[in-house]
């Protein structure tokens, strides 16, 4: 897991401490966290950037076999629209169960246009 904020990063380390948890907390920003966290399965964010920035943040993981999990809210058909013109990907719409007008954003195979 990355988290930039020490404070949040501390308590997620004390979670996966206490429950002895298969993960690793590395309390950096994402971008500068690539060299630090090696090929994870799934990617995720929540209100963290629009898709295109998350995409671009998000690359160096998700362009070599991992999984985008994004939610999104309900201008999220623009924010798709806007990463086709860098990224092609495969995508699944899942719907959000939090917010009426979300969705899940599974993204795959991501590859520069």
């Amino acid at each position: 897991m990355v988290e930039s904020n020490r404070k949040k990063a501390s308590f997620l380390q004390a979670v996966v401490g206490q429950f002895s948890l298969p993960a690793r907390v590395v309390a950096r920003r994402i971008d500068e966290s690539h060299a630090l966290v090696s090929a994870p399965q799934i990617v995720t964010a929540r209100a963290l950037a629009s898709l295109p920035t998350l995409l671009d943040l998000s690359a160096p993981w998700l362009t070599t076999g991992a999984r985008g999990l994004f939610h999104k809210g309900r201008d999220y058909r623009a924010e798709v629209q806007e990463s086709v013109n860098r990224w092609a990907f495969d995508l699944v719409e899942h719907p959000s169960v939090t917010d009426p007008h979300g969705v899940i954003l599974e993204l795959s195979d991501l590859r520069p246009v």
